[in-house]
């Protein structure tokens, strides 16, 4: 079955990837569009992959054909709320020395990608300007000359407006009938919003079986398929992600007393051991120490360590055969890298974490390859049958100082010439990544995708429901890098917090003051991310420069106290734990940072010992700095209904008194130690402590 998937929300003047499922390289498939607005002028292109581009709000219905069937895609368009803003930089902004100016700078952000070439500032007077029209949110845009990234400048807009509404989807039965209920919260800043709902294409319900009053969607037991899925978005100034319900009718159960059993599930939710887990990511070629080659095998005689921490999830980076140390230059996806070992010496290690009661996250790298693979190679001398493999641009978009073969050259995002963007709308692609996802899902627990931002929308969404039919428990985690909600749609599992991890900075660095990571949790459901929705919070990965580097050691204490405290899911970096200062050091094994090492197993502990701090909801105490920079203090209760905790955390040096304004208790949950009386406490980094009285 070839049918395309759910039906797709966008906004006006964004283009949506429209393509077949399971898809058989050479297949013949057509897109042609079947209805659209009454005002669009809006076409498809009818190949095999295609993109629609709305130009004007309302439903649009596409059809594809292929040799044996044909299916209908709906998508659904919002009106854009979007304003022009200005970037600018000047002379003085750009961090290199002696930096060669010229008449215009190439622009990168994630409104465009991060793809050289798309967008260039152009010289007004002393700066350099860069209009764009943009919807609400914080911007980031980066400037470069050259492309090189050897001196760049960065400017920063805001727009105002709301935030995007979420919406949930519950179930029950009544008067013979299946009633859908729509659950709405209106954005930040935002009106209520109403509720849309969408049948799916691949079921048999019939839309005249369906009634819909208000936020409610009914239809009888009688005339429910064996599957139908429903789908509903909320909808005041923008549109929510949407929510889906999956409904399983049990025909072969039915009886004339009884009648047929229903089941309804939730495809969108993480799967629940994740919320209590705690990741530890190992950047393999650096773990095993300083005069050792790191192996799998040498990681699987260090699990004994892995264990001690007490975490319950490992993130290896790329382990695929690769000639970079980090791995994610890949030149075959399909064995390991000689270096690290054999396949066979990889399951070992992951069968030896499982014994250690230990999942397994693979980093799943499928945005691109390397410029040393035998594809690239093929593809860029000519070879017809890899023609369509890759992103190509045109030359004058090319800020790269490579002589690429041609007219032409290939897409890649910020100045990562040496790993080209694979081209999605090749049907061979497509199946070459599919091939790659079967390959390895049966033998780990989960994927890290990298560079999610990069692979089209419905690509993650057939992934998601191709590796959740077989195992619901595996994990998908994105990296998309600044977050964005579009892919809690039917996507990922969890998602990188980039708003925390750069408050968290912020905060250490002394440009924010601690209650700032409030707002760094408000943004959450600012974006629209569903109240479901897993986020992975973070001090360290392997992309930044180390937090203990930047910040401190003082801050960091309180910065990891914040991950395993806050709701979430707590990653911690390898050497994180450690003191390891280089963002991609070897591990401090013979001299390593023993207390900071203990202090991250004490937090792994309580946060496992104690629901609330795994429970959703945080609430501000109020509180008082006797002693200490006032700044550098936050308080915070968190509670699971049965348990209350108080949580204070101080980013700056030595000790703080605080006064809270509530009863607490005289021992720190996480030292086990006495921090004071009658509400006053004294705090060096991070106390955590029982509530004594309701508040």
């Amino acid at each position: 079955m070839h049918h395309p998937g759910p039906p797709r929300f966008a906004t006006v003047g964004e283009s949506v990837e429209l393509a077949p499922r399971r898809p058989d390289p050479g297949m013949a498939a057509e897109w042609r569009l079947l209805e659209r607005p009454a005002a669009s002028t809006a076409t498809l292109d009818g190949g095999p992959v295609c993109h629609l581009e709305p130009d004007t709000s309302g439903v649009y219905r596409a059809e594809l054909t292929t040799t044996d069937s044909t299916h209908e895609q709906i998508i659904r368009a919002f009106p854009a709320v979007t304003e022009t803003i200005r970037f600018s930089v000047t002379e003085d902004d750009f961090d290199g020395e002696d930096i060669a100016v010229a008449d215009r700078a190439v622009v990168i952000g994630k409104f465009n990608d991060f793809t050289m070439g798309t967008h260039w500032a152009e010289r007004d007077g002393d700066e350099w300007v860069l209009e764009a029209d943009l919807p609400p949110g914080t911007h980031h845009a980066i400037f470069s000359f050259d492309g090189s990234f050897e001196s760049t400048a960065t400017d920063e807009v805001t727009v105002e407006g709301p935030g995007r509404p979420r919406i949930e989807l519950t179930s029950a039965t009544e008067d013979g009938s299946l009633v859908v209920s729509a659950d709405t919260h209106a954005a930040p800043s935002g009106s209520e919003p109403a509720v849309e709902f969408y049948l799916d294409g691949r079921d048999a319900l019939e839309e005249s079986a369906v009634s819909i009053h208000g936020d409610d969607l009914r239809v009888p037991r009688d005339a429910l398929p064996e599957t139908a899925r429903v789908h509903a978005v909320a909808v005041s100034e923008r549109h929510s992600v949407a929510d889906t319900l999956v409904v399983e009718h049990g025909r072969e159960n039915e009886s004339a007393d009884t009648g047929a059993t229903v089941s309804v599930s939730r495809p969108a939710d993480p799967p629940a051991w994740a919320g209590d887990a705690t990741i530890y990511e190992i950047f393999v070629r650096s773990f095993a120490g300083e005069t050792v080659d790191t192996t799998f095998e040498a990681i699987e005689r260090r699990v004994p360590y892995i264990e001690s921490l007490g975490v319950d999830v490992v993130w290896l980076t790329p382990v695929q055969a690769s000639p970079t140390r980090h791995g994610y230059h890949i030149t075959d996806f399909f064995d390991t890298a000689t270096d690290l070992g054999t396949r066979e010496e990889f399951e070992s290690l992951v069968d030896r974490l499982h014994d250690a009661g230990i999942r397994v996250v693979f980093d799943l790298v499928i945005n691109h390859t390397s410029r040393d693979h035998p594809a690239f190679q093929l593809h860029r001398t000519g070879v017809p049958e890899y023609a369509d493999y890759y992103e190509r641009v045109p030359a004058e978009r090319d800020v790269s100082d490579v002589d690429w073969a041609g007219e032409d050259a290939p897409g890649y995002y910020f100045n990562w010439t040496r790993i080209p963007n694979l081209n999605y709308d090749s049907l061979d692609v497509r199946r070459w990544m599919l091939d790659v996802v079967d390959e390895w899902r049966d033998v780990v627990d989960g994927f890290r995708c990298d560079v999610a931002w990069g692979v089209p929308h419905g690509f993650w969404k057939e992934v998601r429901e191709r590796v959740k039919a077989d195992d619901p428990e595996f994990l998908l985690l994105d990296e998309t890098v600044p977050r964005d909600a579009a892919f809690a749609e039917n996507e990922f599992d969890v998602h990188y917090d980039t708003d925390l991890f750069d408050t968290l900075r912020d905060i250490g660095t002394g440009e924010e003051p601690a209650s700032a990571l409030f707002e760094a949790l408000d943004a959450t459901a600012e974006h629209g991310y569903p109240d479901r929705a897993g986020h992975m919070r973070y001090v360290d990965n392997h992309d930044e420069d180390r937090y203990i580097d930047e910040c401190g050691a003082a801050p960091l204490r309180a910065a990891v106290g914040a991950t395993f405290t806050l709701p979430g899911t707590p990653m911690i970096y390898a050497g994180q734990e450690r003191g390891v200062e280089q963002q991609r050091g070897t591990m401090r094994w013979h001299d390593g940072d023993s207390a900071l090492t203990d202090f991250h197993r004490r937090l792994v502990a309580l946060r496992a010992d104690h629901a609330a701090l795994r429970a959703p909801g945080v609430h501000p105490v109020p509180h008082t700095v006797e002693t200490g920079a006032s700044d550098g203090v936050v308080a915070y209760e968190r509670t699971d209904g049965d348990e209350t905790l108080v949580i204070v955390l101080y980013f700056g040096d030595g000790t703080a008194s605080v006064s809270l304004d509530s009863a607490v208790g005289d021992t720190d949950l996480l030292s086990g130690t006495p921090v004071g009386s009658d509400g006053t406490i004294a705090v060096g980094d991070v106390v955590v402590v029982p509530a004594t009285r309701e508040r």
